[in-house]
């Protein structure tokens, strides 16, 4: 089959012809249609990502759309010819989605939306899951709250403004100016952090209170805005970019409580695998029912020009998630 390797860090991603993998126990064959482009694949390939533990040669690709086309011993729920989307390799020791074929954990996968092709389905498994995991097992979100995201307009931000608004939250979300019409339609109420202050924002919309729920999708000096931007006593501080060095003082006076998201854990221990696919099924319902839609950037790649994707990935000029056309 085809597939893009990654031979060695900090080198360019070669086209190359590799055999084709069989479904072990538990497994499925999945006939990769669509992949998707996440930050983090272009970390592993120049030796940025050491916590993803990705050993070389390599197959990227975290996310993926496709076709069943062969099941192993064991599986059940799933067979030849289901349509199905899950967050299914590209780190540790797993064959990523860069490929026409992959042989990935059944308990990874969900059946694909209905409502969404295999692009905007391979768009969301990484970002869902991500958001997810935060905002509804850390968090607890539910009708009532306000819950601010900052980075409402990215990958994982324009998820979690969705998934809060679905649970009937109160959504305000951080932008640049250039993206506050993007979270606007999105249904969030849209904040300029270029222009405005953590306080002037919180009092604005809070009364001074503060947020319930502080969904930190950039990390840095963000997640320590974030420290001062929730709820006294009740507020929950969530980040999915929780490195660094930071200071929790100001989230402790405030006797709050803060969540950090790992969301590779499953894929490096085989520790929850279950509940990710429990997850893609959650997304593929709210997708369904018209309460959560990707944003993809209008380009299209294929597997001869990941590179270029890549580069549009770092250079922060992506307008939506980028996907590669695989099938």
């Amino acid at each position: 089959m085809r597939a893009v390797v990654l031979e060695e860090f900090g080198t360019p991603l070669v086209l190359a012809d590799i055999d084709k993998p069989a479904p072990g126990p538990g497994q499925v064959l999945v006939k990769v249609e669509a992949s998707g482009v996440n930050p983090l694949d272009t970390k592993i390939r120049a030796g940025g990502a050491a916590h993803a533990r990705r050993t070389l040669p390599a197959v990227l690709g975290l996310d993926l759309a496709g076709v069943v086309e062969e099941v192993g011993a064991g599986v059940a729920g799933l067979a030849p010819g289901d349509e199905v989307f899950g967050m299914t390799g590209g780190v540790g020791d797993l064959q990523g989605s860069l490929a026409e074929y992959a042989a990935v954990d059944a308990l990874l996968l969900a059946r694909k939306p209905s409502s969404l092709g295999m692009r905007e389905a391979a768009a969301l498994p990484l970002v869902f899951i991500t958001a997810w995991e935060g905002l509804v097992d850390r968090a607890r979100v539910h009708a009532g709250q306000k819950v601010l995201v900052h980075g409402g307009a990215g990958g994982i931000g324009h998820v979690a403004v969705q998934i809060a608004r679905a649970r009937g939250a109160e959504v305000f979300a951080t932008a640049s100016t250039s993206r506050l019409e993007v979270v606007r339609r999105l249904g969030a109420t849209p904040i300029d952090y270029t222009s405005t202050t953590v306080d002037e924002y919180v009092a604005e919309h809070t009364g001074g209170e503060g947020f319930d729920i502080v969904f930190d999708t950039v990390g840095g000096a963000v997640l320590d805005a974030s420290f001062t931007a929730v709820r006294t006593y009740t507020g929950h501080v969530v980040s999915a970019l929780g490195w660094g060095t930071h200071s929790i003082a100001p989230l402790s006076f405030r006797g709050a409580t803060y969540s950090g998201i790992f969301t590779l854990l499953p894929l490096l221990t085989g520790r929850g695998r279950e509940h990710h696919g429990d997850i893609m099924r959650e997304a593929a319902a709210l997708a369904d029912s018209g309460a959560l839609t990707p944003l993809l950037a209008p380009r299209r790649f294929t597997l001869a020009d990941v590179a270029d994707a890549h580069a549009a990935v770092e250079s922060g000029t992506a307008r939506g998630k980028i996907v590669i056309d695989v099938g």
